[in-house]
């Protein structure tokens, strides 16, 4: 099973700023639309149907997002999703937009995800299977604090270790 997860997304002209650059919003958009693709498509969890059948789903409770170099209207981006940590009722998960080559990094985020009951709206904890899957799959990192993982992966990119 793939650990990281990539798709490639086209910046579109709606979602730019005057300049011709991804407006930084529209980031979150790209990021959270690659990992829902992501997911349903190598994990077989459609969220969505997820939540029909079993009333539950996650919500984001953080973003911490760096911009590195613009995304540019009609520019062909890599989008790369990987979960760095999960506990009982909580999902950490790396993102990075690079160009098509993945030679340029445009954008590191870390979004924190709360398992979450529709109906009681209180957190609720990840099922067995859930957390089965997500043991199958999780790249822990070093660093806990994202300033940190952010030097970090720009350490090795200056360095040409980043792998």
């Amino acid at each position: 099973m793939e650990k990281i997860l990539k798709t490639k997304r086209k910046i579109r002209f709606q979602d730019c700023d005057p300049f011709n650059h991804l407006n930084n919003s529209k980031y979150l958009d790209y990021f959270i639309n690659a990992r829902e693709d992501q997911i349903a498509e190598n994990y077989d969890l459609d969220i969505f149907k997820f939540m029909k059948t079993t009333g539950l789903s996650w919500v984001v409770a953080s973003n911490q997002i760096n911009y590195l170099k613009p995304a540019f209207t009609m520019e062909t981006v890599l989008i790369e999703s990987q979960l760095i940590q999960y506990t009982d009722n909580l999902l950490l998960v790396e993102m990075k937009m690079w160009n098509e080559n993945e030679t340029e990094l445009k954008a590191i985020l870390w979004i924190k995800f709360i398992h979450y009951n529709i109906q009681t709206q209180k957190t609720a904890n990840h099922s067995d299977d859930l957390m089965q899957l997500f043991q199958s799959v999780v790249i822990p990192v070093d660093q806990t604090i994202f300033e940190n993982r952010f030097l970090a992966i720009i350490q090795k990119l200056k360095t040409g270790t980043y792998a």
